[in-house]
């Protein structure tokens, strides 16, 4: 199940293409985060950008959900991409919320504006009954978007060759405090 075509507010989610990998490579410019997230920074910015791209279209083939661009309303511009992703947390296979946008659009909302679409679509759709969000425990700004998306702290683990937390909300709290925000 894809989000592609979902809004928000300021936001269109699509799926990535395969010709995404030039705005892409903008992601990997001056971003001190990539530390965070277990990749290979030896590749070029172009390599790691399609490799990033491919890893996306393959997850779609294989149906196992992927990130989506993210497109801003207002001017049109490719912001970066969040999405649903199949994770194996200790041997169990988990439905992650995972965000990333290009650096000049961080500090705005829209990574928390798109993780919270994410999960209301994975519970509206009976996806899961709980969803995880896999971050390094060095990056405060992502650990705050899960927090703002209703997700606590459920375990530590060493994943990607790094030290995570793993956030987790299930679906009867998400019930809650909707009921709670009415």
């Amino acid at each position: 199940m894809y989000l592609d075509g979902i809004e928000t507010e300021r936001l269109v989610f699509r799926k990535i293409e395969k010709n995404d990998a030039l705005g892409w490579e903008t992601y990997f410019k001056d971003n001190p985060n990539l530390k965070y997230l277990g990749i290979d920074l030896t590749m070029s910015i172009k390599a790691q950008a399609e490799n990033w791209i491919n890893i996306q279209l393959k997850r779609y083939k294989d149906k196992r959900y992927g990130l989506h661009a993210l497109i801003e309303k207002e001017t049109g511009k490719y912001i970066g991409q969040c999405g649903l992703l199949e994770q194996t947390i200790n041997g169990k296979k988990e439905i992650e919320i995972g965000y990333h946008l290009i650096p000049a659009f961080w500090g705005k909302g829209f990574a928390t504006e798109a993780a919270k679409k994410c999960r209301d679509f994975a519970f509206e759709n009976k996806l899961t009954e709980r969803l995880i969000s896999v971050i390094d425990k060095r990056n405060i700004a992502s650990q705050n978007v899960a927090r703002k998306n209703g997700m606590i702290i459920s375990e530590s683990a060493k994943l990607f060759g790094l030290d995570v937390f793993i956030f987790r909300i299930n679906k009867a709290d998400w019930l809650t405090s909707k009921r709670i925000l009415v």
